[in-house]
């Protein structure tokens, strides 16, 4: 078979696993690229020499991070999975190729303390009489946003594509696709429960009444219906209901300031400004909400298992680094294993 038509069926087969568009797209490029070379140099791609595919390592290392690297030859490597298992090639001739191996980066973690400075700026705008109804509503959002993101340690994507069908308040619990199509729930505590609540009772309807056409009468009959939905799943938890509004609703919980569903590119914006105003170090992200999630339950005694559940990681060994992060859980190791770590003066 010839290149261009393994790559194709590779394309079709990532497509049927619900791979995402954008792994799909890097996949792409970086196979075509891989085999595009190849056959400038005449080369067989089912077996290609180690000589060949070195000049090609040398290559890839020329100008591109150890990042960029690395992400190129998964790309290449998934695709000779897909030949082996096709009966395209025998196997990985990149199995026998010595590669680079990116440093393993512990995460940043924000400590408890700094959690409350965060939402404390936002408790301030709240507390402001200067800030105005459409800006109380964008504080409502935003708390229920930090709090939905530390007590599920949700990704960015999910906590941006969260619809209203996917909460129940009651069970404290929402339901997101994660990495692979995979779904799982999330489990909210009561902060989180009761910032949903007020941000679906007060604070979206204001959002959705500045949607493009919903002012006057529309926009009034929008507010009153979001209103009542959300009332209505913040006391039964049928938050289902919710999202079975007019088809220009938009279905996803937080809203930006025009109506509109909230992108990740608005929510790593916003969580950027509330963290320079609360003073935390740079590089905080909305990821590392999820990170001190993941750190924090394990300070507190979780399972490590159970943490794996909680963020949908499909190895333990993923969430194994959260271990090294934990001194809470590694002091107590500490002490209970060691003889000499209580040891009397």
């Amino acid at each position: 078979m010839s290149a261009d038509a393994a790559l194709d069926g590779f394309l079709q087969a990532l497509a049927a696993r619900d791979a995402s568009p954008h792994t799909r797209r890097s996949y792409a490029t970086a196979v075509a690229d891989y085999l595009g070379w190849l056959t400038d140099r005449g080369v067989d791609w089912t077996l290609p020499p180690r000589s060949d595919l070195r000049a090609y390592l040398a290559r890839l290392g020329q100008g591109h991070a150890r990042s960029s690297v690395a992400q190129h030859l998964a790309a290449i490597r998934s695709f000779y999975r897909y030949a082996a298992r096709s009966g395209l090639a025998g196997g990985d001739p990149w199995g026998a190729i010595a590669t680079p191996r990116l440093p393993r980066r512990l995460p940043r973690v924000l400590e408890l303390q700094q959690i409350e400075r965060l939402l404390g700026v936002i408790e301030a705008d709240l507390a402001s009489d200067d800030v105005g109804v459409v800006g109380a509503a964008l504080a409502l959002r935003d708390r229920a946003l930090v709090e939905t993101a530390y007590a599920a340690g949700l990704r960015i994507s999910e906590l941006s594509a969260a619809t209203l069908a996917s909460l129940d308040l009651r069970r404290g619990e929402i339901r997101v696709v994660g990495k692979g199509r995979k779904e799982r729930v999330g489990l909210l505590g009561r902060p989180a429960r009761q910032a949903l609540a007020a941000y679906l009772e007060d604070g979206r309807p204001v959002l959705l009444e500045r949607r493009p056409g919903a002012t006057g009468r529309a926009g009034a009959s929008a507010r009153a219906g979001a209103s009542a939905r959300a009332g209505a799943s913040a006391r039964t938890g049928a938050a289902g209901a919710a999202a079975a509004g007019p088809a220009e609703t938009p279905a996803e919980v937080f809203l930006n300031h025009r109506g509109a569903a909230l992108g990740v590119r608005g929510l790593r914006f916003r969580l950027e400004q509330l963290r320079v105003r609360a003073g935390l170090p740079e590089g905080v992200s909305p990821h590392t909400l999820r990170h001190s999630f993941a750190t924090h339950l394990l300070d507190g005694g979780a399972d490590l298992r159970v943490v794996q559940e909680l963020l949908g990681h499909e190895s333990l060994a993923t969430t194994q680094i959260y271990t090294h992060v934990s001194p809470g859980r590694l002091r107590a190791a500490y002490e209970s294993a060691h003889p000499r770590a209580r040891a009397p003066r």
